[in-house]
């Protein structure tokens, strides 16, 4: 289960912001922490995560993509 991980991501990663109006792409830069909020969801393949202060889907790969981060005062 990968909710409530931290991940660094070792390259840009391409995701969706998801807000109240339809979804827009968005790229993470590679270096950025993301937390996982929710997922992986196994119809769709997408997590949500929360990456300054936004809430975007990405691949659920994110784990393969990045780094897990153990140290808690790290921020996402």
């Amino acid at each position: 289960m990968l909710t409530g991980k931290r991940f660094r991501l070792e390259r840009a990663t391409l995701s969706a912001e998801t807000g109240d109006s339809k979804p827009t792409a968005f790229t993470v830069p590679a270096g950025a922490i993301v937390e996982v909020l929710s997922g992986p969801y196994d119809s769709v393949g997408l997590v949500q995560v929360l990456y300054e202060g936004r809430k975007l889907q990405m691949f659920a790969d994110v784990n393969v993509r990045g780094t897990e981060i153990l140290d808690l005062s790290a921020s996402a």
